[in-house]
């Protein structure tokens, strides 16, 4: 009968390397792991999703043209989240997304008017259209959606042990 000792040393080996698979195995995933997982710092207090300001898209861009109206603006875009006392030519349209307490997105838009007409605007990159927002809006909180054509992992099990 072989004592632990001789057991571990001629074991040894494949300990080693197993150890070696498992730790590069969990070190491989520490990237992403925060997404899966809930970490010590979620615990605790709950934090909301805040969605601030005005979500804008490239659908109600387009529909901006130079001369029109303060009110036509404002039908198009919507009330301004800033319209400073001290810059009444300048309206600036803001919107911030937070989740669990991390900035996700930010953007801002600003429209220039010369007297009451609109003169000029820019801003950051902005969404297709609302479709393109919702789809977004779907895929960040609820991941991939797996459809009715995806085989499950039944499927995936049996086909390995069909070949």
């Amino acid at each position: 009968m072989a004592s632990a000792a001789q057991w571990f040393s001629r074991f040894r080996p494949a300990l080693t390397r197993g150890a070696l698979l498992a730790a590069c195995v969990l070190a491989g995933g520490c990237a992403t792991i925060e997404t899966y997982v809930p970490t010590i710092r979620s615990f605790g207090v709950y934090r909301i999703d805040i969605n601030q300001g005005n979500s804008l898209t490239l659908d109600m861009v387009d529909k901006l043209k130079e001369g029109q109206t303060r009110a036509q603006v404002r039908s198009i875009l919507g009330t301004p989240l800033v319209a400073s006392a001290f810059r009444e030519n300048r309206w600036d349209y803001v919107y911030r997304f937070e989740r669990q307490g991390r900035l996700l997105e930010n953007r801002a838009f600003t429209v220039f008017f010369d007297g009451d007409k609109l003169a000029r605007w820019e801003g950051d990159e902005m969404p297709q259209s609302m479709a393109a927002l919702n789809r977004a809006a779907v895929d960040k909180s609820l991941g991939h959606v797996p459809s009715a054509d995806d085989p499950g992992i039944f499927d995936w099990l049996f086909g390995i042990f069909k070949r």
